[in-house]
């Protein structure tokens, strides 16, 4: 279930709980009139089964409640109520395949900003597997992957597509080409700088590496994965597991594959560069592929179900 608080105008509560008490899924109507200070107007509480909660956000900000107030939304972790579990029931599908598509554009409009934070995770994330890639030791590689935030703006990419929220899509690009940019450029330097230590040379990049070598050797199981790694990674994000996403992060070596064009660029090696790249690009594409086709599957899929608002009793 999920809990909306809204401060309404005056002059469009009753249009509010008219949605409300129309909307399937909808239940612990609570009205405050006259409550809100800031802006003025009423308070209006009420619960919203999650499968019900997109279609009920999308009425509300038909009213310009967005606007001219307020709408937030949490998350209930426990409601003791027989009319919630009623309300639930009422509502069409499962609560883990409902896609609120509100909470997902905010979502990867934080995560896909081009931030201090963000590039400073990109960066050590890189310099991390530039470590991993030069030691073939494939727990760094891991631990880079885990490190890595570029699943963010590879959602926000495919979120603003699907949505066709062209300055979503492009700021997470931006976010997503800049922030490889710099940590490519960055651990070059970091490279260069450990081998003038004597902790990296070219005879170690030149070695057998067997933990690593597919970093810079794509094959077709690497657009696989990706794919595969798209289709999960989005999943995770519309059903709230984010827990999955951890996963996902260490499933795909777009992090390591930047590292290691890094490392092969300090000393020249061209064709490992080229190599890594070609990785990193074939991952990229098959999640952002996958993520949009995951997404429009979603979104076809509830279009359905409430094309018609379907008017209960109130409970």
């Amino acid at each position: 279930m999920l809990h909306l608080r809204m401060i309404t105008p005056s002059d469009r509560t009753d249009a509010v709980v008219r949605i409300v008490e129309g909307t399937v899924g909808t239940t612990h109507l609570a009205v405050f009139p006259g409550a809100a200070r800031i802006p003025p107007g009423d308070i209006v509480l009420c619960d919203v089964a999650r499968e019900a909660g997109d279609e009920l956000l999308h009425e509300l900000r038909g009213l310009g409640i967005d606007k001219d107030g307020s709408i937030a939304v949490e998350n209930i972790d426990l409601s003791l109520s027989e009319r919630a579990d009623r309300a639930e029931e009422e509502a069409p599908g499962e609560a883990a395949d409902a896609v609120l598509w509100e909470h997902l554009s905010e979502a990867t409009h934080e995560d896909s900003t081009l931030s201090i934070t963000y590039s400073a995770f990109m960066i050590i994330a890189t310099m991390i597997a530039a470590c991993g890639v030069v030691l073939d030791n494939a727990v760094l590689i891991v631990g880079a992957m885990a490190v890595g935030p570029e699943f963010g703006p590879l959602a926000g990419v495919c979120t603003g597509l699907v949505r066709r929220a062209p300055k979503l899509a492009a700021r997470s690009l931006f976010a997503l080409l800049v922030g490889f940019a710099a940590a490519m450029v960055a651990t070059t330097v970091f490279s260069l700088m450990m081998d003038a230590l004597g902790l990296f040379h070219a005879g170690m990049l030149d070695k057998p590496r067997p933990n690593t070598s597919f970093i810079w050797q794509p094959d077709p199981f690497s657009f696989v994965v990706a794919l595969l790694a798209g289709v999960a990674g989005v999943l995770s994000l519309t059903s709230a597991k984010s827990g999955a996403l951890v996963g996902v992060a260490i499933s795909v070596t777009t992090v390591p594959a930047a590292a290691n064009a890094a490392v092969a660029l300090s000393y020249g090696e061209f064709g490992q560069m080229w190599g890594s790249a070609e990785q990193l690009l074939l991952n990229l594409g098959g999640i952002m592929l996958a993520g949009v086709l995951t997404l429009t599957g979603q979104k076809l899929l509830w279009r359905g179900r409430w094309h018609r608002r379907t008017p209960r009793p109130k409970t």
